[in-house]
């Protein structure tokens, strides 16, 4: 039987093998126009290669198609290059490796501004005030380096080593240091401190990896000093990781309520919910947002509001309701391609229309002021079509950012000129920055910010200093300043000199004293 069965084999095995290529010919036939349509972007790049009248890289070219492919999709697909994907990830991974300085350009020079706590800078010795002029031997002052590319001189795998040579004022000639590069941490918590005696601020600069551990050991200690309402300052963050926000969210909400809710056409609605046992789920909260509170920002303050949880104070934010999700390429490279939308608890997608492209929609924000929006509440356009209620049966609104419950204006600086032409030029903050330079070694008799703060002045011999420094750059008084004007800008003084001396930790209690969203969250939480 077995031998008969294999004599039909051989006998029937050709017209199998013939039926297999017949069917293999007639597929290939049907499905050829797909292919050579699939084909159609390499077929382009490899005319370019080949006739061009200049040479072009193949790499270069297939970035471009990627890169304009996606860029006809939404405003937040995107490519990022091999080389830029590092720099690109750094911010959101709550550390990178480098030397551990933060520095500022200053007349074309790079100013360490501070070391990190324990960072390799700061174990040998290099302080706040020196000027980097060469890094491995080459000179980096006075010839108008971008920030990106000193950071990239900076940065480093951990363990390498860079040199660098240093200026010191009082010191003559350049002292020389080789660092040896560590993982250096980046914080997205600028400051936690309490303005008053039951009250804590908080200001989050981003969502990243470490935001949460961040957070509560931030809201910790400030239970630990007292605190009983708190205000959550998210003006100027513009996202990051959205499991950041959903875990900030839920310690100020009970279990089981709805955080958000993501949706596309090809990804079925997830929704995120509160659990049990929220670190502050019965103070008094305010949360502080501006045009520049993008994404996790606008989920957190949406959770918020949509809740009835807490007020939510500033101007409209920013507008960014899409998801993005990460493809890693072979090289290195990665595709983050939109794949559904955020949703508030009510329902509501914060996303803004972006169908006039990508320039309008940058510039959309600048379309505000013009339209008066920054200036006056009532210029707010808002689409009543997308209209939704929250429990307690207040009105939000969908199409386009969080609309705050207590709006805040711009301050309008025509009311006063000699305030405007001085921010407008960068005058107080060139002024601190000299000033701090030339005083560091008697500034140092302030040992923590708290002495500084109670017993450092901008006398009226510094003032007018100052006001001697703008006339030189072109700034001058056409009229007496009202007296609220000159507060604030002495104010503004007094906290830029002592972010130079103890970070953004000595800026914000004495910036925000002057500051009109924080002033009326305080009076809210009231």
């Amino acid at each position: 039987m077995m031998e008969q069965k294999n004599n039909r084999l051989a006998v029937y095995l050709p017209i199998i093998i013939a039926l297999v290529l017949v069917a293999g010919i007639f597929i290939g036939q049907k499905l050829s126009p797909g292919t050579r349509q699939h084909d159609k972007i390499n077929d382009v790049i490899n005319y370019v290669k080949q006739d061009y009248v200049d040479t072009v890289g193949g790499e270069k070219l297939e970035e471009a198609a990627i890169e304009g492919m996606l860029q006809s999709l939404d405003p937040h697909s995107q490519y990022i290059s091999a080389a830029d994907f590092k720099e690109a990830n750094d911010p959101l991974l709550g550390n990178f490796e480098g030397i551990g300085v933060q520095f500022r350009m200053e007349k074309d020079t790079i100013y360490v501004v501070n070391t990190v706590p324990g960072g390799p800078s700061e174990k040998l010795g290099i302080l706040g005030g020196d000027r980097i002029i060469k890094i491995d031997g080459k000179k980096v002052a006075g010839i108008k380096i971008s920030d990106k590319e000193v950071m990239k001189r900076l940065k480093g795998k951990r363990n390498t080593k860079v040199k660098v040579s240093i200026l010191r004022r009082n010191v003559a000639g350049l002292i020389d240091f080789t660092i040896t590069r560590d993982v250096i941490p980046t914080w997205s918590i600028d400051v936690a401190y309490m303005p008053k005696p039951t009250v804590g601020y908080i200001k989050l600069s981003k969502f990243s990896a470490t935001t949460y551990s961040e957070f509560e050991k931030a809201l910790n200690q400030l239970k630990s000093q007292g605190m009983k309402k708190l205000i959550l300052d998210l003006r100027g963050n513009s996202g990051g990781y959205l499991d950041a926000a959903i875990k900030l969210a839920d310690e100020f909400l009970p279990d089981k309520k709805l955080i958000v809710y993501t949706e596309g056409q090809r990804h079925p609605r997830e929704n995120a919910y509160a659990t049990e046992k929220g670190m502050f789920e019965n103070g008094a909260l305010a949360i502080l947002i501006d045009e520049g509170s993008a994404s996790a920002s606008e989920i957190l303050a949406g959770a918020i509001q949509d809740n009835d949880r807490g007020t939510i104070i500033g101007r409209r934010s920013f507008g960014k309701g899409l998801v993005q999700e990460q493809l890693d390429l072979s090289d290195g490279s990665a595709v983050r391609l939109t794949i559904a939308r955020y949703h508030t608890p009510t329902g509501r997608c914060i996303q803004k229309p972006y169908k006039d492209g990508l320039e309008q929609y940058y510039n959309e924000s600048y379309q505000r002021y013009l339209d008066g929006e920054m200036t006056n509440a009532d210029s707010v356009k808002l689409d009543k079509s997308l209209k939704y209620k929250t429990p307690k049966g207040k009105t939000v609104y969908g199409g386009g950012g969080i609309m705050p419950d207590v709006y805040v204006s711009l301050e309008k600086n025509d009311r006063n000129s000699y305030y405007s032409a001085l921010m407008n030029k960068g005058l107080i903050y060139q002024f601190a920055f000299d000033y701090t330079d030339r005083n560091r070694n008697e500034l140092t008799k302030y040992k923590s910010f708290e002495v500084f703060d109670r017993n450092f002045r901008i006398s009226p011999a510094i003032y007018s200093q100052f006001e001697s420094f703008a006339v030189k750059k072109g700034v001058k008084k056409t009229s007496v300043a009202k007296n609220d004007t000159d507060e604030k800008i002495k104010n503004l003084l007094k906290s830029l000199i002592s972010r130079n001396l103890f970070d953004d930790k000595g800026f914000y209690p004495i910036y925000l004293k002057t500051d009109p969203t924080f002033l009326k969250a305080l009076e809210v939480l009231k």
